[in-house]
């Protein structure tokens, strides 16, 4: 099981120096990835950084830990500019970026956006489908829904032919978004409770079964909070999950009223506790 940390961006705010020190004590304790939440609009939800132009900073600072971004409201964004976005950030970083996706459930951010909210879920699919045509092929034609275009390209193509793309949903997803992950995702973040898990896998892999996909090829991360009320019992959640056969685990520092610097301190006691799990 590979084990990351989300980056407290809410927490660290605009302390930049720290964000590049946190970044970088997660690389060099051995964790596998770095996640970065998005949130482009929203009134009184603390500081976030565009998680894209922030992972590209952080790429320049780090030199192997796979890059995050978890996830990026993909039916609001133009898909053509993600796709280069994305295989800019793919190449600049070496082949590290590992792209999450979702649909949101703020209209008022879609509008904002100038976004049409209730097309989201369509749209994404379609989106899906594009995006990995425009990261391994140099020229694509295509006639969708919503992007229609002929004679394009985004040279130059990503390192990762394509970029893995997984997908996140709150709670337990509905059966539309279990649809879309077992067909076209590479993985998914997972947020329902151990308990709920085993029934949500189990539809997930019977869709990517009818798409003819192996299901063992898809990922799937669940998140432990080492701070805050379920403190005591972080190390076996992390025991839970890995015995229940995750492919990926990410620790978080948030939430749990921690002073700024105090967040790369939790986490170095955090990684050194792991081996005895």
């Amino acid at each position: 099981m590979k084990i990351g940390v989300s980056l407290p961006v809410r927490e660290l705010g605009d302390d930049i120096d720290l964000i590049v020190e946190f970044a970088q004590a997660a690389e060099e304790l051995g964790l596998t990835h770095l996640r970065v939440p998005e949130q482009v609009y929203r009134a009184g939800s603390g500081p976030l950084h565009e998680p894209m132009t922030m992972m590209t900073y952080i790429a320049a600072v780090t030199r192997k830990i796979e890059l995050v971004p978890s996830v990026i409201m993909l039916p609001a964004r133009p898909t053509v500019l993600v796709a280069k976005q994305a295989a800019t950030l793919d190449n600049l970083s070496g082949g590290r970026l590992r792209l999450g996706i979702g649909v949101g459930k703020n209209p008022e951010e879609y509008a904002a956006l100038g976004a049409d909210f209730h097309t989201r879920g369509d749209r994404c699919e379609e989106q899906m489908e594009l995006l990995k045509r425009l990261w391994t092929e140099e020229i694509v034609d295509f006639e969708g829904k919503y992007d229609r275009f002929s004679g394009a390209g985004i040279n130059p193509l990503p390192v990762q032919k394509p970029i893995p793309m997984w997908v996140g949903a709150a709670g337990l997803p509905i059966d539309r978004i279990r649809r879309r992950i077992g067909r076209q995702a590479d993985g998914w973040f997972n947020l329902c409770s151990p308990e709920e898990f085993p029934g949500l896998r189990d539809d997930i892999y019977r869709e990517a079964e009818a798409a003819g996909r192996d299901p063992s090829s898809l990922g799937v991360e669940a998140g432990v909070a080492v701070v805050g009320p379920r403190e005591a019992e972080w190390k076996s959640r992390v025991a839970g999950w890995r015995e229940i056969g995750l492919t990926h685990l990410c620790l978080r520092t948030l939430g749990g009223g921690l002073e700024k610097r105090q967040h790369v301190e939790k986490l170095r006691e955090a990684v050194a506790e792991l081996p005895s799990i």
